[in-house]
């Protein structure tokens, strides 16, 4: 089983040339339910933007159906994995990988970050909490053990900074430090407390974690990438396709 990279396809996906291949969208999952409701309507969203391709959703954790469910049901079909996932760790290298080692005809593709379409996202989410050019800005991401997924996750805090124009310090909600407190305090002390701190909330969806953040200490805390209350951004949209390959 092989983990691809952006743009290359799994040979025996490439050599299915009469099916494509079913796009399973695999997010983390939450016991939110307005999470749930932001993340299904970015699925149901692609489904819309590819109606000649079964589309089917499913998480890693926390939620059914899970990855090995959902690819018993498909059966031999050729599978193509999309993990609804910032960034690459041990969900993609390990959970998502075992899983389509064991079907018939799965590969997983690539997460959706580090990429300039989730930066996008990331500074309307900014624009709208009213971000002002004085405040210090602080990247809020879940961690992970894995460092390619913090690699990930500070590729994005510095893809953020040129983005708006400033330093961008990143926080994590697990894992790593800097904690997120830590690091709105941080931001906080190098501003000698005479500027707000702005938290960038880079999470797919309303969930614990995007609670964790609200609850770090900064003066602003923007939405996640997606939200329950408006349609799935087009971008984001766009980058699932992508990934899917075809």
């Amino acid at each position: 089983m092989t983990v691809l990279g952006p743009g290359v396809l799994h040979e025996r996906a490439r050599g299915a040339v009469d099916r494509a291949p079913v796009l399973v969208a695999c997010s983390h999952g939450t016991s939110s339910i307005v999470g749930q409701r932001a993340v299904r309507d970015l699925v149901d969203a692609v489904a819309l933007r590819r109606p000649d391709l079964d589309v089917l959703g499913c998480c890693v954790d926390v939620q059914q159906p899970d990855v090995p469910t959902t690819l018993a049901e498909i059966g031999d079909e050729p599978v193509h994995i999309v993990p609804l996932l910032l960034s690459a760790g041990f969900h993609v290298y390990v959970d998502l990988a075992e899983a389509a080692a064991e079907a018939p005809d799965a590969v997983v593709r690539p997460a959706l970050g580090p990429d300039p379409r989730l930066v996008r996202q990331l500074v309307t989410r900014l624009d709208e909490a009213g971000l002002r050019p004085e405040d210090a800005v602080v990247l809020a991401v879940a961690g992970s053990s894995d460092a390619r997924a913090v690699d990930d996750c500070e590729v994005m805090g510095r893809m953020l900074g040129h983005a708006i124009g400033r330093e961008v310090l990143v926080g994590y909600i697990s894992a790593v430090k800097p904690a997120l407190p830590d690091a709105v305090e941080t931001a906080r002390s190098r501003s000698g407390g005479g500027r707000r701190v702005v938290v960038a909330t880079y999470l797919l969806a309303p969930g614990y974690f995007a609670d964790l953040a609200g609850r770090a200490g900064a003066d602003v805390v923007t939405e996640p990438l997606l939200s329950a209350a408006d349609p799935a951004p087009h971008e984001m949209v766009e980058l699932v396709v992508e990934r899917f390959g075809m």
